[in-house]
């Protein structure tokens, strides 16, 4: 695997988010000019066609979003602990999500003044990922 850096660190599973989801949409899509296409004799089986695309879309959304939210907490977590293992005290608390999440690619030495640097500057992902001169890579979050 190649060394992750603030230009390739974004990953996309090609099954899932370059095939599942446009197939999914195409058959959402399909399902609804079916439902809108049809005649009373198979109405009902449109709508269940139509329903069942529905139903595994938001599925997939949703699993999606549970499986990031998770994520977020244990990011949280790692990040305020290694913060307190660094400087014996928690992540200051004017720190948003984002930017917890954004400030686990910094190093140790770079962590705490990037945390401060981040509230008083009111720092975006982007900004804060870009302002980390050693970068400490992140291979399990997709």
């Amino acid at each position: 695997m190649q060394e992750q850096n603030f230009q390739n660190h974004t990953r996309l599973v090609t099954l899932y988010h370059k095939i599942t989801y446009p197939v999914l949409l195409a058959v959402l899509v399909g399902a609804g000019i079916n439902l809108g296409n049809s005649s009373a004799d198979n109405l009902y089986s449109a709508s269940l066609i139509f329903v069942l695309a529905l139903i595994v879309s938001i599925t997939l959304y949703y699993a999606r979003g549970f499986a990031l939210k998770a994520n977020d907490r244990a990011i949280r977590a790692e990040e305020n602990f290694r913060h307190f293992m660094l400087t014996g005290k928690p992540l200051p608390l004017g720190l948003k999500l984002y930017q917890i999440v954004a400030l686990r690619f910094a190093s140790d030495e770079e962590l705490p003044g990037l945390a401060q640097q981040a509230i008083a500057e009111k720092m975006g992902q982007k900004a804060i990922k870009a302002a980390i001169k050693n970068w400490k890579a992140d291979y399990e979050r997709v």
